[in-house]
């Protein structure tokens, strides 16, 4: 019965996944890291993606029910498939739970099709109250995961996870900064089960089971690549779970943590020269942020050039709203770790001072604000001449906020 369940699961999820996934990359600015990134503790926003599996049920599981048909698509052609009933982990012995983890996780597999809120509600519902043992079970584990157990933990959330997102017309949002904010983000109608498996993602990473050496070969690159395309989910729930979840594999896979930062700083460069487009550059800068709060001094040359070349020119994009409070943080965290980077981050703000955008220039005067109390009086005075006269032209501005702030 198994094969047949397993011969009829959709491919297409996980097809266009690899589609989505990366080419080239440029090169890396950073090499190793000391301390920082293995807190995982260091966020405030990690609370949201902490909850207890109660919190996601309405009832128990049930034992008795039977899936007796789920209207796929695949291909474009609907599909009936038949599920029997799996019992709970407690009714069977101790040796067969680790067998009925791989089924029920294969069962997981199957996606449905949440546009319609309509169809497949009972099969829906299983597959929720499945999804929510596969976290209990998880949480509860008292021995290492196996080779195989990895293996289809890694394949059930790829298979649910990584998908392809609908465009949105984001043109107009991108041009008007300050209007984005104000927008209503869109919310993921299959949230209700994506949910539950980043929950489970999130704790089968931090679970003390997950042994990071064999799981590596499974959250490997490709799979990082994929978690970061998530990044540009519009449904900012997503986009919490996601940061909490990068931030501990990078804290728990240290083989991994140049690859990170090295993709991390690929998404930049796209998004500062290429597209000025993307949802989840705040986030991706949370993580930075206590990446950069544990470097150790003196700084290495690699972390500078991407001060230099990536978190200077974020300030370029007309969105800078949506995540100058995560890059103002990152920006000062350097100054703080190294004063004389001081007058190279001034400069740098003075050469994307921005001439026209008057809600722009306020943002970068209480970010030079923070800057210049970390800085000492040898690199103020190298860069004083161009920010004096940076700031008498502000004394001149017609907007008064600017105005106020000089």
């Amino acid at each position: 019965m198994l094969k047949q369940i397993l011969s009829k699961l959709p491919r297409k999820s996980s097809k266009s996944a690899n589609n989505r996934e990366h080419g080239g990359h440029h090169n890396a600015y950073y090499s190793s890291v000391s301390g920082g990134g293995s807190r995982s503790s260091d966020f405030g926003t990690g609370k949201s993606a902490n909850l207890s599996v109660s919190s996601f049920a309405v009832s128990s599981p049930t034992t008795d029910v039977g899936w007796k048909s789920a209207d796929l698509k695949q291909n474009g052609n609907h599909m009936l498939s038949s599920y029997e009933a799996m019992p709970a982990f407690k009714d069977v012995p101790a040796s067969e739970r680790q067998n009925l983890f791989v089924k029920k996780l294969n069962l997981c597999c199957v996606i449905f099709d949440f546009t319609d809120p309509t169809k497949n509600l009972k099969e829906k519902e299983i597959k929720r109250q499945t999804l929510l043992e596969l976290v209990e079970y998880v949480t509860s584990a008292n021995g290492k995961f196996s080779d195989v157990v990895l293996q289809e933990i890694v394949k059930m959330v790829s298979a649910n996870l990584f998908r392809s997102f609908n465009p949105q017309p984001r043109e107009n949002k991108v041009i008007e900064g300050v209007d984005l904010e104000e927008e209503e983000p869109s919310m993921d109608p299959a949230w209700p089960h994506l949910q539950i498996v980043y929950e489970f993602l999130l704790r089968f990473i931090a679970s003390p089971e997950t042994d990071a050496k064999l799981a590596k070969r499974y959250v490997d690159q490709p799979f990082i690549l994929k978690l970061l395309d998530l990044f540009d989910s519009e449904d900012p729930r997503e986009r919490e779970y996601l940061k909490t979840i990068l931030h501990r594999i990078y804290g728990k896979f240290m083989v991994h943590r140049p690859f990170i930062r090295k993709a991390i700083n690929n998404i930049f460069f796209r998004f500062i020269f290429e597209t000025e487009k993307h949802n989840g550059i705040a986030e991706l800068l949370e993580i930075l942020g206590s990446i950069i709060n544990g470097f150790a001094l003196p700084l290495k040359e690699e972390h500078k050039v991407f001060l230099v070349r990536a978190l200077i020119p974020l300030h370029k994009p007309k969105c800078l709203a949506m995540y100058h409070q995560q890059l103002s943080y990152c920006i000062t965290q350097f100054v703080e770790k190294d004063c004389k980077l001081a007058d190279t981050v001034i400069r740098g703000l003075l050469k994307y001072w921005p001439i026209t955008n008057s809600s722009k220039e306020v943002m970068f005067l209480n970010e030079l604000e923070e800057v210049l109390e970390a800085t000492q009086p040898p690199e103020f005075q190298r860069c004083m001449m161009p920010l004096f006269r940076q700031i008498a032209r502000c004394l001149n501005s017609l907007h008064f906020q600017v105005r106020k702030l000089c």
